[in-house]
């Protein structure tokens, strides 16, 4: 699980080896010719899939949501609970069969348009028809592939499951993993009830200001400005609002299309402008982190002065709900990869020359790539290059760093294991729910991880001994198979040599006879003796590791007395 994965996503699949009749409608030509069109879409990145002038008006957003086992979440949500599947119905098996040329639909190829009548008629577990944002699929032949099991895909059975899906495991790409089981779309609705989902007008003018101040008014919604020099641009973001040291904001810029997105809590405020004149490939971003303010410069290819800063481009000076935004991909060069352990790799990865990110502390990116022709997308917890560099040290370097543990069985790791120095592969902007300000009144803080389940921790660490200086205590309780199994050893170790407010204790649950350190899998008893309450302090525990680990863990954390606001899980 990284990432919402912080082990390796792959491994919440369970290996993937082991857990993991027609109807009326339209039939014309263009309604075919529509389709096709459109399923021959799904194979294209999901950024470029929904953007333009799409005829569903059906964007695709991001995921995972609130409640997602793939998203970071309160301790209090256990995620979806999965079953165990039959031999031969993982993942890759699911991906051969809908590949094999068999009809999962039912329409022998048909594609229709679907009545809310018509959808509720397909309610049964031989003929199960579900609406997600406007698409119909037959999930029939899906059912004994889901790892939540046929409970759950029957809950939406003959309705739309668009708020049910978002609720469990929106993060899962649905449109490609379902597309031969596509029935057609849902009738479609007046114009008048799409009024509500456009974004308010722009009212910020592309013309030169007369200022740099912020607008005098008492609206909370980010604004944006621009100044220039002869040879120079530069774009103002004010938050209004403190934002985290570690970052913020996403800028990409690609063939004069200069797009940022600044992420504000669960909300995402974003800049999308075709500039008015051509630039240069780089961009330089500038933040005030306690006045909440972003600047953006890019260089002129040519000197002089322009008249306006340019075009908006789709979602531009809009504020919104993260989650309701399409995840947009760049596309990333492996720079290298190091070795961690035995089946363990740190991946470096290089950002193109226009686009700068910050993934803040707790955040997850995905990573997706065309496995058999199919779209597979997984989360990752980025981590620092060491445990032991500065962080200012750590900001200047701009290439994100994932620690990914590798399957020869996997949905997504063989094909990250394949890749050399210099392929491509391509990484979403930061995701995720965690916030630093849960530990602003922390004055002890407690990580219980297992395996890569560390990847989230390892960041929380740096930033308890570099920032967090409220934090007298953080200590890591690291849970493994055996010593081979053990992530960073020696720098956690040498860590805890260096910061005597740093502590570190492992647990084996396959030991080697030498061992001498702690034994055994969490247990009551084991959290009781670690999880020390000082009087007059505030204590925080975060969780990550397995969907089962996580489980009992945050179970046994209620037992022993902790509230939900004093626990964060790091689902997978």
């Amino acid at each position: 699980m990284s990432a919402a994965n912080h082990r390796d996503s792959e491994e919440e699949e369970d290996d993937e080896s082991s857990d993991e009749g027609s109807s009326g409608g339209g039939n014309t030509s263009s309604l075919t010719t529509f389709f096709r069109s459109f399923i021959s879409d799904l194979a294209r990145p999901l950024g470029c899939l929904w953007s333009g002038n799409n005829m569903l008006n059906i964007p695709t957003q991001s995921f995972p949501a609130p409640s997602s086992q793939q998203r970071v979440a309160p301790s209090g949500q256990s995620g979806r609970n999965k079953v165990a599947l039959k031999p031969g119905h993982s993942l890759m098996d699911w991906i051969r069969f809908a590949k094999s040329g068999k009809d999962l639909t039912g329409l022998r190829g048909r594609l229709i348009e679907v009545t809310q009548d018509e959808l509720q008629k397909h309610n049964t577990r031989e003929d199960c028809w579900t609406c997600i944002r406007g698409l119909v699929y037959n999930v029939s032949p899906y059912m004994d592939y889901h790892p939540g099991g046929e409970e759950e895909l029957m809950k939406a059975a003959g309705m739309d499951g668009t708020e049910l899906f978002d609720q469990v495991h929106r993060w899962v790409n649905y449109e490609s993993m379902l597309k031969e089981c596509l029935v057609g779309r849902m009738a479609t609705k007046p114009a008048t009830a799409l009024k509500a989902v456009l974004p308010p007008p722009s009212t910020t003018s592309l013309a030169p200001p007369a200022s740099l101040a912020p607008p005098p008014d008492k609206d909370s919604r980010p604004r944006y400005d621009w100044f220039q020099t002869d040879v120079s641009v530069h774009l103002v973001v004010y938050a209004k609002r403190k934002i985290p040291a570690s970052g913020c904001s996403v800028v990409d810029l690609e063939a004069g299309a200069l797009r940022l997105e600044v992420l504000l809590g669960k909300m995402s405020y974003m800049i999308h402008l075709r500039l008015a004149g051509e630039v240069e490939g780089n961009v330089a971003v500038h933040t005030a982190h306690s006045v909440g303010k972003i600047q953006v410069s890019v260089r002129k290819q040519a000197e002089g002065k322009w008249t306006s800063l340019g075009q908006p481009l789709d979602s531009h000076n809009t504020f919104l709900r993260q989650k309701d935004r399409a995840v947009f991909y760049r596309g990333c060069v492996l720079a290298s990869r190091t070795e961690v352990n035995h089946n363990t790799h740190l991946f470096r990865l290089k950002l193109p020359p226009g686009t700068a990110i910050n993934v803040p502390v707790g955040k997850h990116v995905y990573l997706k790539a065309l496995v058999l022709d199919s779209e597979v997308v997984r989360p990752y917890t980025p981590v620092d290059q060491t445990l032991s560099a500065d962080s200012q040290l750590q900001s200047l370097d701009s290439d994100l760093y994932l620690m990914i543990k590798l399957y020869p069985d996997g949905a997504l790791t063989p094909h990250l294991n394949s890749l050399h120095v210099g392929d491509r592969v391509l990484v979403s902007g930061p995701e995720g729910s965690f916030s630093p300000r849960l530990l602003r009144d922390v004055t002890h803080l407690y990580l219980l991880a297992a395996g890569t389940g560390l990847t989230p921790m390892a960041r929380l660490i740096s930033l308890s001994l570099q920032e967090a200086q409220a934090i007298r205590k953080t200590k890591l309780l690291f849970f493994n198979r055996g010593e081979e199994d053990i992530l960073w050893r020696r720098e956690l170790e040498q860590l805890a040599a260096d910061h005597e407010r740093f502590q570190v204790d492992h647990v084996l649950s396959e030991p080697p006879e030498s061992w001498s350190g702690r034994k055994g899998r969490v247990e009551e008893c084991m959290l009781r003796d670690f999880l020390l309450r000082p009087d007059a302090s505030r204590c925080f525990v975060c969780v990550c590791g397995p969907a089962a680990f996580t489980k009992l863990t945050t179970r046994l954390l209620k037992q022993l007395g902790f509230s939900d606001d004093h626990v964060h899980a790091f689902q997978g």
